[in-house]
């Protein structure tokens, strides 16, 4: 078969997505196009681009979203702020795409890839793993981090069920005590020009939290979150849930619906309501809300907090893999 790998742009992949996404496998929010143009955009400074698509005559078999340092090549985005990252490819088509990739990267002298965090149905470990063994090159992978995922039942008393009668309970009663406290209103909302307005309310959330997450929220953090609300809501993605009470913003969720599937991003909340757990009914109001929509799955994302457990979340480990190609 005869292929063509061809240079891409952040520019054409992202304004030709729509085309693009029905043909590749998009395995999460953080390979999309959009995704990675604002990541490259806030923090790809010093790193070459390398973003190839292979084709089989016109008909696209994958895309590979690298940047590369020096010999070293590793995947557009970084753990910080992408959960999981992956090559995006025509299920089935991973022999030929990883073969002409890997033929390439050593042609132009680059010798490592760093790929991280990886989720175990990534196509780098079903597929690129065993593909560069057999080559003969050195493949080290290691267990990183965790993730948690919750299969969504169809109702809320099915999701209630599956909660542990501890948890069950104080789900209730801190629902119950929440309602109680006054005038509360929770809804998520799916944001489009009135964007920047919201993002103002969350950010003043998030910069009242505990000290590691103020200064995780630096500027160019704060750019970085700016800029990809604008990305995803002008995609149809991002979804914010909030909790006011007494018309007063307490709680905010940040999260992305796609694929049948709620990514739940970040949360803020003001301390000063801890007493009446706000952080955590954002999310399960959220969560309840998703359960309403139809939606199949919540992921919790990257982290081993003990709410995720109690919510309900399952564990997959992450990984990250490293490659010597010889």
């Amino acid at each position: 078969m005869s292929y063509t790998l061809t240079v891409e742009s952040l520019d054409g992949v992202t304004s030709s997505w729509n085309e693009l996404r029905h043909c590749l496998k998009w395995g999460s929010i953080f390979v999309l196009p959009a995704w990675l143009k604002v990541w490259w955009e806030v923090f790809g400074s010093g790193a070459e681009l390398y973003l190839r698509t292979l084709r089989q005559r016109e008909k696209i078999i994958g895309l590979a979203p690298l940047l590369v340092n020096k010999e070293t090549a590793s995947f557009i985005g970084s753990a910080d702020v992408c959960d999981y990252l992956d090559f995006v490819i025509i299920p089935g088509r991973e022999q030929d795409f990883f073969k002409v990739m890997l033929d390439d990267l050593r042609e132009k002298g680059i010798n490592q890839l760093d790929l991280r965090p990886l989720r175990p149905d990534s196509t780098v470990l079903s597929h690129l793993v065993s593909i560069a063994q057999n080559r003969g090159y050195e493949v080290l992978c290691h267990p990183e981090d965790v993730s948690l995922v919750l299969d969504l039942p169809s109702t809320w008393d099915e999701y209630l069920a599956i909660l542990s009668k501890k948890q069950r309970h104080e789900v209730r009663r801190k629902l119950r005590r929440l309602w109680e406290a006054g005038n509360v209103e929770h809804r998520c909302v799916e944001v489009g020009r009135e964007v920047e307005d919201y993002l103002d309310i969350f950010l003043k959330l998030f910069s009242l939290s505990r000290d590691e997450k103020a200064s995780f929220m630096n500027p160019k953090m704060e750019s970085f979150f700016r800029s990809l609300a604008k990305a995803m809501a002008e995609i149809g993605l991002l979804r914010l849930g909030i909790i006011q009470l007494d018309k007063v913003p307490v709680a905010m969720t940040m999260g992305f619906d796609y694929n049948d599937s709620h990514y739940l991003y970040n949360s803020a909340y003001d301390p000063q309501f801890n007493y009446l757990s706000v952080g955590l009914l954002c999310k399960v109001l959220c969560l309840k809300e998703s359960i309403e929509k139809g939606r199949k799955k919540w992921d919790f994302l990257k982290g081993g907090e003990p709410y995720k457990y109690q919510l309900g979340g399952q564990e997959i480990p992450l990984y990250s893999c490293q490659i010597i190609i010889k």
